[in-house]
């Protein structure tokens, strides 16, 4: 059908999009999570398996674990280096090269969504040589980064289109090794992902490739829509968006790290690089009053919202670089959790630890940033100067 010959175009333009070989394909998803969660649900793990993950992970990539944990794999976490909260890159050689077990899964982002530090690409090769599947999430790194996969070759790389063009909303996508991909074994199978079910026969067979792994109908109005926007900054160049976001982030950096109060207290604390070296346009922070007291980032929520300046605050779904971060200890965070009588809150947890940071300040810069937005933004944080 016509829709049908729309669909595979789409999904053929992705993979030149990627530059990815024939040995991909492409599943679409309804988000990046959904990608993720077709990984952790279907992965081989068991007592022979090995997750290892970056402290800076979104939630949905830590949430694998929880998979893991139920077939009893290992479970292990890569930490960060301060300040920049780039990945310690020899615990992670010494963590790859020392595993023994049959099925492992290294899974890092390429973008963090925190910090905006990037993280070398080249561990997915000399993780992969290793014996390791590695799980690239690029969902952060593609709005603004060329993506090459026939030179970086992940195993799985997920990711979300609204946040490369704004819409449609609801579409992801998986984007994997066929050979990987054929280590996955679904737990269940549903309308549009078999060739033949039988109810009296109690048995089923998956279809082949992408189609075993997206569940039901497809969102057909909508796929369509992905070509249009990637030709869009297709069209505009990401090289351009890349060099422009450059000069963007470092008049932003600068500025920032010039404001200070009457008695030459730092306003702000930059997590991350602080200047555009290794990073993208994501840019997080924290204020503080002239005798060092952080003010809470809720406070700076509410009068940005009243700016009309859209920015987000919390961990922003990576709990682990905000724990490393802010320097909360995992002692603390373990009594935390073992004391909780009922589901804890970032507001609780921020009085368990004794005040410390429980969250941070993010502004992103994207395709539509101008200067006259960080102009605004730097005006807005003047106004906490005393």
């Amino acid at each position: 059908s016509a829709m049908t010959k729309l669909v595979d175009e789409t999904r053929q333009f992705v993979l030149d999009y990627f530059n990815a070989g024939d040995d991909y394909t492409v599943i679409f998803t309804p988000n990046a999570s959904g990608a993720l969660k077709l990984i952790g649900e279907s992965y081989p793990f068991n007592d022979d398996s090995h997750y290892l993950l970056a402290f800076d992970n979104h939630n949905s990539v830590l949430g694998i674990r929880e998979y893991a944990r139920a077939k009893s794999a290992q479970i292990e976490y890569v930490p960060l280096e301060l300040p920049n909260l780039n990945l310690n890159y020899s615990y992670l050689e010494n963590a790859l090269k020392s595993s023994d077990k049959t099925n492992k899964l290294f899974s890092y982002p390429a973008q963090s969504n925190f910090s905006g530090v990037k993280h070398e690409l080249s561990w997915v090769k000399k993780a992969t040589k290793l014996g390791w599947d590695v799980l690239l999430d690029v969902a952060a790194y593609v709005p603004t980064n060329p993506l090459d996969l026939k030179e970086i070759q992940p195993s799985f790389a997920v990711m979300s289109f609204y946040k490369i063009f704004g819409y449609p909303t609801g579409l992801g996508a998986l984007i994997a090794k066929k050979e990987a991909l054929a280590k996955l074994k679904r737990p269940w199978f549903a309308g549009g992902t078999i060739s033949l079910a039988s109810v009296q026969g109690d048995s089923h067979f998956l279809d082949e490739g992408c189609a075993a792994f997206e569940d039901g109908t497809i969102n057909y109005l909508n796929i369509p829509a992905i070509k249009i926007g990637l030709e869009h900054i297709q069209s505009i160049g990401l090289d351009n968006i890349k060099v422009r976001l450059n000069a963007l982030t470092d008049y932003l950096l600068k500025s920032l790290l010039e404001l200070k109060h009457s008695n030459q207290e730092p306003l702000l604390k930059i997590y991350g690089p602080e200047t555009i070296e290794n990073r993208g346009s994501t840019v997080t922070l924290n204020f503080y009053d002239a005798n060092k007291n952080l003010i809470n980032h809720h406070i700076i929520e509410q009068e940005a919202n009243k700016a009309m300046i859209s920015l987000r605050t919390g961990c922003f779904c990576n709990p682990g670089t905000g724990e490393s971060a802010f320097g909360i200890t995992q002692q603390e965070l373990t009594s935390c959790f073992a004391e909780a009588e009922t589901r804890l809150t970032i507001d609780d947890l921020q009085l368990c630890i004794d005040g410390k940071n429980s969250g941070a300040v993010r502004i992103s810069l994207g395709l539509v940033s101008n200067f006259s937005d960080v102009e605004q933004f730097i005006e807005f944080a003047k106004g906490f100067l005393s």
